[in-house]
């Protein structure tokens, strides 16, 4: 029934209440007449007036009982208005204290009640919590030890889900007996679970401790239906602060994530199950030569395949077998200059069903470490610590150096009657005899070259201002090693060095192509050492006259006759070197 059609009524009624005062005093005014010219008898007059004051008196009662029904379906439609203005209200917000504040507010409106309370079922211990407390004047009661409530219609109604109401608990045989009801005095009590389908998840409940009747049979209906709405509404924000929690941990433990993704060495790419890169780190930033924004969200065989980074295969062998891949590539990629060498492992992303749901790339950049075992493979270890920046030092350029080549004499008869393996154990064990020799000066071993070793000073790998000397005493040390290497030796079995050295000028650098390069050296200088050695007999150091120069104050040679090198069209001045004077 509309506002307006409720006023309409109670204003027609009231006419009607007018006319029938009207109607009676007019009654009256005729009655008088009637008895005075028509002569009636006192007691007829009597009895007709006792009769119309009975029908009066029906029809004012009827008037009252209609005006009352009117009152109680006004209430009724007030009470349905604030309830549905309530379940908009409470509906209007997923925060939770906001959406309990409305529904304490709404309990006060609705049954004028002294204090409300809203309890909820905690989850762990399935008992009802209060959540928050409000008075008649919508203020919070502060949250004490215990609540002066009755307990047991509370646990009651949140066992069975039946609503409960009475209208003075002290005289009521359900409650009376109950020791909360007494030593709290509590009179008007409502009480009504919050439902959601079959699941109670909580009780409001509202009492009056001093005055009696408070609550009615409608209250406790419309108590109960308005708890219908609250307990959906409750349950939406909790869910949805719960949803809230959950969002805020996934944040935290990606930001986590990201952050343990940034700090770490190795390149991490990950593609989801559309194939488009999702993940992509700082360290791959840095391996690849390209930033993130460029990369991120794309496919990633067009992103790739465009810095130079071929992984289709391994890609899909990983979405298709969905076992780990791990390859070694030589590549140009991204800006950075010349090839680098990466180590690649593909591997299976699962969600917590363990289904595919993408393909991780975990970068590592070896091209450091590929160069330092280049160069520990022929420059003492301590020398490859000292050497500041390896690319530059690898880069071919003229230099001044002394070169030593020291070959075993006579090892290639000596090989035609020994296996193959014996024969690799002999030269082996000479061969670590020379190079622990260069190591102790500080030489670079260049190569091995069948049965003879060639080593380097001064290039700048190892930079020695005393090269010539290095090359000349790790030359004596290898002829002096060889003494007490033969002294365990049996006799067939012993061989000597020949050893020519020589100091000049060369270029000294990476030596090869793009898929093996050597450090070495090339010229004039290493050639003739290669020749000094070729004439050095069994046990014998021949050096140049450009060695001799720079260490005669403490060398002891013999001049040589002078030699026709190979190579060269002017005799050369060669000597052999003795030892120290």
């Amino acid at each position: 029934m509309s506002e307006p059609t409720i006023t309409q009524i109670r204003t027609d009624l009231k006419q009607l209440r007018q006319l029938i005062e009207q109607l009676g005093g007019a009654v009256d005014q005729q009655q008088t007449m009637l008895t005075t010219q028509i002569g009636l008898s006192r007691q007829h007059a009597s009895q007709v007036n006792e009769q119309v004051v009975r029908l009066f008196t029906m029809l004012q009662r009827n008037l009252e009982s209609l005006e009352q029904r009117v009152k109680a379906q006004e209430k009724e439609h007030q009470q349905l208005r604030a309830l549905q203005e309530i379940g908009a209200a409470i509906n209007s917000s997923l925060d939770l204290q906001q959406v309990l504040s409305f529904v304490m507010d709404a309990i006060i409106t609705l049954t004028h009640a002294e204090r409300a309370l809203l309890l909820l079922i905690d989850e762990e211990t399935g008992q009802p919590e209060v959540q928050v407390a409000r008075n008649v004047d919508r203020e919070t009661i502060e949250k004490s030890a215990s609540f002066e409530i009755s307990r047991s219609i509370v646990r009651t109604v949140a066992e069975t889900g039946e609503p409960v109401v009475t209208m003075n608990a002290q005289a009521d045989p359900r409650f009376s007996a109950q020791e909360s009801i007494i030593s709290y005095n509590l009179r008007s009590i409502l009480c009504v679970p919050l439902k959601i389908k079959d699941t109670i998840t909580g009780v409001i409940y509202a009492d009056n401790r001093v005055a009696s009747g408070i609550f009615s049979d409608a209250d406790r209906d419309l108590l109960a239906a308005f708890a219908n709405q609250a307990a959906v509404a409750i349950e939406n924000a909790r869910l949805f602060r719960q949803i809230r929690d959950h969002l805020a941990e996934i944040t935290e433990m990606k930001e986590l994530m990201d952050n343990v993704f940034a700090s770490i060495a190795s390149g991490v790419i990950t593609i989801d199950e559309h194939d488009r890169i999702t993940l992509y780190n700082h360290a791959a930033e840095r391996i690849l030569g390209v930033p993130a924004d460029s990369v991120l969200h794309q496919v990633y065989r067009e992103a790739l395949n465009a810095l130079g980074l071929p992984v289709d295969t391994l890609v899909e062998r990983v979405k298709q077998n969905g076992d780990v891949q791990q390859t070694e590539l030589d590549v140009v990629v991204g800006k950075r200059p010349g090839v680098i060498t990466l180590n690649l492992t593909c591997s299976p992303l699962r969600d917590i069903q363990e289904r595919p749901f993408g393909v991780a790339m975990v970068l590592n950049d070896l091209s450091e470490k590929k160069r330092l075992e280049s160069v520990r493979r022929y420059l003492p270890p301590e020398l490859v610590d000292k050497v500041r920046d390896i690319d530059a030092a690898q880069r071919p350029q003229r230099r001044e150096i002394s070169v030593l080549f020291a070959d075993v004499r006579g090892f290639s008869t000596f090989s035609e009657h020994l296996d193959p393996e014996k024969l690799i154990q002999i030269i082996n064990g000479y061969f670590t005899e020379a190079v622990r020799a260069i190591s102790h000066y500080q030489g670079l071993t260049d190569k091995f070259m069948g049965d003879a070793v060639m080593a380097l000073f001064n290039t700048p790998l190892n930079p020695q201002e005393n090269h010539v000397e290095r090359a000349v005493r790790t030359a004596m040390m290898i002829q002096e090693g060889m003494a007490a290497y033969h002294a365990v030796l049996p006799e067939d079995r012993r061989l000597y060095f020949g050893i020519g050295v020589h100091t000049g000028e060369a270029v000294v650098g990476n030596v090869g192509s793009n898929l093996r390069k050597d450090y070495s050296a090339i010229g004039d200088a290493v050639n003739l050492a290669k020749r000094l050695q070729e004439l050095a007999k069994p046990g014998q150091i021949i050096i140049s006259d450009e060695v001799y120069a720079q260490i005669q104050s403490w060398a002891d040679v013999r001049p040589l006759p002078p030699t026709q090198v190979k190579g060269r069209q002017s005799l050369e001045q060669l000597y052999e070197l003795i030892g120290e004077k």
